[in-house]
Order: structure tokens, then sequence, then C-alpha cells
């Protein structure tokens, strides 16, 4: 899906690691909510609190998931998902362009 429609953002962004993690959110009509985000270049580690699908627009980076033998990467129009209540690492390679999804 290339765009949203019937949406409502929060103006406030979401800053993390110093300016270098930054996303806007979008909530829908249902109540659900994405947020579309940019990171830059750099090593990262998030915690969970809902099941994430994470679509990669375009970039690159690896990515450890809880209980992977290693790091996978994952490029522009590629995705990965994240179980709920879990800690993930992130080496950001490129600029990259991003939508979380939360499933609850």
């Amino acid at each position: 899906m290339p765009e949203f429609n019937n949406v409502s953002i929060v103006k406030k962004a979401n800053v993390y690691f110093d300016g270098k993690v930054t996303s806007r959110t979008v909530v829908f009509a249902d109540g659900s909510q994405k947020t579309l985000g940019i990171m830059l270049p750099g090593e990262y580690e998030f915690n969970t609190a809902d099941k994430e699908l994470m679509e990669i627009m375009a970039g690159e980076l690896e990515v450890f998931l809880p209980g992977a033998s290693g790091w996978q990467t994952v490029k522009g129009g590629e995705a990965f998902e994240v179980p709920a209540h879990a800690k993930f690492e992130l080496k950001v390679k490129a600029l990259t362009d991003y939508c979380c999804s939360f499933i609850k």
C-alpha cells in the first residue's frame, strides 16, 4: 500500500539515539497505529511492547532478532517481524526509510 487514507498524524516526532532515528505516528480510524521514520547509519537496540512488522521502504540494514543464530540483511522492499516483548538489534548500513506496524 503506497499511501494511507483517512488517518490522523501525531505532530510530535518520536526521536531516538540523539536524533539518528526519528518517526511520526500514524493513527487509523480503528485505533491501530504505524510509525513512518528514517534511520541514519549506526547501531541501535530496541525493545518492543507489541509485535511489530518493520517494512523497509529504502535503505539497507542488518537485524539480529530474538532466537536468531546471526544477523539478517534487509534491504528496501523487504520486511521483518519482531515478537512482542522482545529486544532486537539493528546495524543500519545506509539511510533507511521504514514503516513500522504495531500488531496487537
